[in-house]
């Protein structure tokens, strides 16, 4: 019996370990075909931790990168992934569509998107990084938590849906990414691009050189966008960090153009010094100004679309406090030394849509809605996008508008977001891109047969008010100010609401010639005509609006002819305007009178007018977001 028994012992137990064998054979085969790219079962054996190490560690030494995956890798648990998207402004277009959804559209109502690692300058870097898409989809990529790992040993990603922001930036020196330590958090901010001077992703995966700003310590864009509110040096980092890390996407096909916009940025930063007929106070740098300045009037070439509804393309108002796109749109396309005929030759395309005429035709009073407004631009764009092949080759980036309504933000800040937007409301917090967007002087013209009429003051010595403001109360800010300064409670302080009609309003653009400082503050938006006004009748304006991004910004040095006021700081208006010394007024004055030139429309543009300004901050940041190919 007892050796029956360690017979059939001995039986059962060849029986459990070929049972054991075949199953752990099936499990090997099993991964070895469904995970071509690695398969979790490798660390289990030292050989092959070994050699993943080996293959793909994620650290060497002395490189300065984006930690981004980019080059010839597949997507986990696929194979012959073709890299053929761009990412810029955080935004990951995935199809042939130069736009994303509809509002409301479901985010999964399109296929998710495959992964792909994008390059230059974009990316996330979190513990769990993601990237958005088009139609607000977002794509998981691997965390980048342990040197050792390798992408292959990363859990495919999975589709998130997130709030539609874009790439963040973080900006350490020194080493990151060695042993268990994974990259810092930085809350996602558009526009950002990530920085470090440590190396990661080594072997057979390339990572382009992130561009930095010589002899500077650039702070966190994160940092600076969190502020709640930004002072003028902080808007001038974020242009110079945009300089450096372009939003523009590359073309998807070169064209002559390109190279002239390469040698028109060359020569503006490295030409010879000039600023002759400029007076250099009033600018960063008169120089660079003009070289700018001449390289567009002998290079720049504007391709016009004809097609558009009349009512809301092509005829613009030239009244009003919207008539600064009216005036530009009429000036340019009746320019023939910058447009063309041929849009081939062109660096920039022009959409001259009305955002006034666009709410004047199409918005349904009282409804609170402005979904036909944007879907009237898309339907637009969608006819472009098919009859021409140039918005597709940038997704918009060289085509430019000019908006000066109140909504015109919200309204192309989707479909039309990688444009270069010349808007009015040139609001901080509203997605104005430093670098890509123009501020648009809001000009209040009365007269469209001579715009310049009224233009100047009186001289100093009859200027005897030393504030003055009137106006509807608009706002939130404005009563505030009427309640600490209106009321004839300080005679100095000449402060109203809005003043009774007159004829030609005479009494309003009396106290403004007769006045040392022009009370400029917001109302309903950061903007107000008042700024453009004071410069008019040569009074020194006082601007009292947060996150305003002054005009021209990018050339003028608005603090040597303006005086910024925070909000906060309205109840001691009277206090810092006095504790400005005469000498200092009396330079801001002269000052102001010297810059007037530029915020004039005339029936026929000449040198450093308005349009010729307006157009020239839209070249200029052509010239320096494009990037070649």
């Amino acid at each position: 019996m007892g050796f029956e028994f360690q017979k059939a012992f001995q039986l059962e137990t060849r029986r459990l370990l070929w049972l054991i064998g075949v199953v752990f054979g099936t499990i090997i085969l099993f991964q070895r075909i469904e995970l071509p790219t690695g398969n979790t079962l490798w660390p289990v054996f030292s050989w092959g931790k070994a050699s993943q190490q080996k293959n793909h560690s994620f650290l060497s030494e002395n490189t300065t990168i984006n930690p981004i995956l980019s080059g010839n890798m597949s997507s986990p648990g696929a194979s012959n992934v073709s890299v053929v998207h761009e990412l810029r402004d955080g935004i990951f277009k995935n199809d042939s569509s130069p736009r994303g959804n509809e509002d409301g559209d479901d985010p999964f109502s399109r296929e998710v998107p495959e992964l792909i690692y994008p390059s230059d300058n974009q990316t996330s870097a979190s513990n769990s990084s993601s990237i958005e898409t088009h139609d607000n989809k977002f794509v998981a990529l691997p965390p980048l938590q342990d040197a050792n790992l390798s992408p292959a040993l990363v859990d495919p990603p999975m589709a998130l849906v997130v709030p539609p922001v874009a790439s963040p930036t973080i900006r350490s020196e020194g080493s990151i990414l060695s042993g268990n330590n994974s990259l810092p958090h930085s809350p996602f901010i558009p526009g950002e691009t990530v920085k470090t001077n440590s190396s990661i992703l080594s072997g057979n995966i390339s990572l382009p050189h992130s561009p930095s700003i010589p002899g500077e310590t650039v702070k966190r864009k994160s940092e600076l966008h969190q502020k709640e509110v930004l002072a003028l040096s902080d808007m001038y980092e974020l242009l110079a960090q945009s300089h450096s890390t372009p939003y523009s996407m590359i073309p998807r096909w070169s064209m002559k153009v390109d190279g002239e916009l390469v040698t028109a940025k060359s020569l503006i930063e490295t030409g010879p010094p000039s600023d002759k007929g400029l007076y250099a106070p009033l600018y960063h740098n008169a120089s660079m100004f003009q070289r700018s300045y001449e390289l567009m009037e002998k290079m720049l070439k504007v391709y016009i679309y004809q097609e558009g509804d009349k009512r809301i393309f092509h005829r613009p108002p030239l009244e009003g406090i919207y008539a600064s796109e009216g005036w530009f749109m009429k000036l340019l396309e009746a320019n023939r030394h910058f447009v063309t005929k041929r849009p081939e030759e062109a660096h920039l395309f022009y959409l001259p849509f009305s955002s006034r005429q666009l709410e004047e035709t199409l918005y349904v009073r009282n409804s609170h809605s402005h979904k036909n407004l944007i879907q009237h631009l898309k339907n637009y764009l969608d006819l472009i996008s098919r009859k021409y092949p140039f918005w597709n080759r940038t997704d918009g980036a060289d085509h430019f508008l000019v908006a000066c309504h109140d909504w015109a933000p919200s309204e192309t800040k989707r479909h039309m977001s990688n444009c270069i937007r010349a808007l009015c409301n040139a609001d901080v917090k509203e997605g104005f891109k430093f670098g890509k967007d123009v501020s648009l002087p809001e000009t209040y013209v009365r007269t469209a047969k001579n715009p310049v009429r009224d233009v100047g003051g009186k001289p100093l010595s009859k200027r005897r008010t030393l504030a003055f403001y009137a106006g509807n109360m608009h706002g939130y800010l404005r009563p505030i100010l009427l309640e600490h300064w209106g009321n004839n409670k300080d005679p100095d302080m000449q402060i109203f609401g809005r003043l009774p009609n007159s004829k030609g309003n005479r009494n309003y653009i009396d106290y403004m010639k007769s006045s040392k400082y022009c009370i400029c503050p917001r109302g309903y938006e950061v903007n107000s005509p008042r700024v453009v006004e004071a410069i008019f009748y040569e009074c020194v304006p006082v601007i009292i609006s947060d996150n305003f991004v002054p005009p021209f910004y990018e050339t003028l040095n608005w603090e040597s002819f303006a005086v910024f006021v925070a909000e906060k700081d309205v109840p001691n208006l009277k206090n810092i305007l006095l504790s400005i010394p005469k000498k200092t007024f009396l330079r801001m004055h002269m000052r102001v009178k010297k810059v007037q030139q530029h915020f004039l429309w005339h029936p026929k543009p000449v040198k450093y007018d308005l349009f010729h300004m307006t157009l020239h901050s839209i070249w200029y940041n052509r010239v320096f977001q494009f990037k070649p190919r």
